[in-house]
């Protein structure tokens, strides 16, 4: 068989050949890098909007080796950088056990909102989104607080988060008196809800995702899936979806031969909007998501997550000990302090709050 130097006319192969390898690796890994870290953002968005847990945490992993090796941040990647961060510290935000921060006072969500000013200075224009999502950060980081039970956490932080400005003070004095009740259910902190933060993220996400069609490797790995066919063998080796039950979802099964019959026919660009689809009612009809990103704790502080599933776990007899160890310093209802504190397996705060109430009426009867 020929090859591709010998069938090149004029030598045009060779002239490639001779230009590639001139040129410096340190450029080439440069430029890769850039490649690779707009992938993995995007990615991290998509996997954040639809809370596919175990994904985005993998992409997370990736997204953080990139910008570890950035010896600065080009200025043009800016915007991706920060908004890698922001979601990682969103996705995070309830954890107030981890560390991310030199400075041992701030909370993930604190940490957030620093990454959020970075991406307002990056805009060229601030829309409405941009400060509901400020002060849904803001009333964030103190309610988290508050759930925790940790008041003067929040008092303090309080003064962290606001200046003296005419235009802070009316949250300022709302979020003040808050504090005071010792009330994390008040209708202010229920109305501007960690649901709703996350909502609009989502919101940002998609605006930013549509600033950012023209990523390189999105476009040729479209191309090549186009090309492939892989989108067709993508959706055929999908595994089907089971209830808590354990029986096939057979909607969703007959939906997958559906598919699998029309696949062949369908041009590049609806095979794309096919798996949209297929993906928004597969998300409106599972009876139990991933746990949501906004609940996700116990993540070690050199960036590498635990499991991040919730299958029910039976409870040790030392995790048992680090439990009354745990309320007995710190008393009842300090169950994130508890946690932070305690040597357990994969436990959240409300994981040890149910455990707890179990021991004590085992001890009752």
């Amino acid at each position: 068989m020929a090859t591709a130097a010998q069938d090149a006319p004029d030598g045009g192969s060779s002239s490639v050949s001779s230009s590639v390898s001139s040129a410096p690796p340190e450029a080439l890994e440069a430029v890769a890098a850039e490649w690779m870290l707009e992938f993995a953002c995007s990615c991290l968005c998509r996997h954040f909007a639809e809370q596919s847990g175990a994904e985005f945490w993998r992409w997370r992993d990736v997204a953080q080796a990139l910008i570890s090796g950035l010896s600065q941040i080009p200025p043009h990647q800016k915007k991706t950088v920060y908004l890698c961060q922001l979601l990682i510290r969103i996705a995070q935000g309830k954890s107030l056990g981890l560390q991310l921060e030199n400075d041992q006072r701030i909370s993930p969500l604190e940490s957030a909102l620093s990454f959020w000013t970075l991406l307002e200075r990056e805009e060229i224009k601030l829309e409405k989104l941009h400060e509901q999502i400020r002060r849904l950060i803001q009333i964030q980081i103190v309610a988290v607080y508050m759930e925790n039970r940790y008041f003067k956490e929040a008092a303090e932080v309080l003064e962290r988060l606001f200046t003296d400005s005419e235009s802070d003070k009316p949250l300022r004095v709302k979020l003040a008196t808050v504090i005071k009740t010792k009330d994390p259910y008040v209708p202010l902190l229920q109305s501007f809800s960690y649901s709703l933060l996350i909502s609009k993220i989502k919101s940002y996400i998609e605006l930013f995702m549509k600033e950012n069609e023209t990523n390189f490797l999105v476009q040729e790995a479209t191309k090549h899936v186009a090309s492939k066919g892989l989108g067709a063998t993508a959706l055929q080796n999908r595994p089907v979806e089971v209830n808590e039950n354990g029986k096939s979802d057979l909607e969703t099964k007959q939906r997958l031969v559906k598919e699998k019959q029309c696949i062949t026919s369908l041009s590049s660009g609806n095979i794309k909007k096919l798996i949209a689809r297929r993906r928004s009612g597969r998300k409106l009809k599972e009876s139990r998501v991933l746990q949501s990103l906004n609940d996700m704790q116990n993540v070690e502080n050199n960036g590498v997550s635990f499991a991040c599933s919730r299958k029910r776990q039976k409870w040790t007899e030392k995790e048992d000990l680090e439990l009354k160890s745990g309320v007995k310093a710190f008393g009842v209802g300090n169950w994130a302090k508890i946690l932070v504190h305690g040597n357990f397996n994969n436990r959240t705060s409300v994981m040890l709050k149910d455990r707890w109430r179990t021991l004590s009426k085992i001890k009752q009867s």
